[in-house]
């Protein structure tokens, strides 16, 4: 029977240190995920009024008309499936333009940094 090896996996394949990060990059990096935390608790909220406020007081809305039907009948009906849909799209769409923002800060600071290299040789 071969004795175990005591080899660590940390020495044979190390793990690359990560690219220096610039103050610029981190603060939108924290930007970033701010807006994407307030973004998804937002909707959610909507969501959560949606789901559970709006049965709560479904029979004070019975007067409230909506595309003919009575407001909590259509909210059941497909107005809750819409509204959803409505939050899912509102989510993509501010989502790609945080994305696209915080892709040009990254590329900014990676020029940035390029320019100190070249003039540091």
């Amino acid at each position: 029977m071969a004795a175990p090896h005591d080899i660590s996996r940390h020495t044979i394949n190390p793990m690359p240190e990560p690219p220096p990060v610039t103050e610029a990059m981190a603060r939108a990096h924290a930007r970033y995920w701010r807006f994407n935390v307030a973004l998804i608790a937002a909707l959610m909220l909507i969501g959560f009024f949606v789901s559970f406020v709006v049965p709560l007081i479904a029979r004070s809305l019975v007067q409230v008309r909506f595309a003919g039907f009575s407001l909590p009948f259509y909210m059941g009906a497909q107005g809750a499936i819409v509204v959803y849909l409505v939050l899912i799209v509102v989510y993509i769409l501010l989502m790609q333009r945080a994305d696209a923002t915080l892709q040009r800060v990254l590329e900014a600071g990676a020029q940035d940094d390029l320019a100190g290299r070249t003039a540091d040789r």
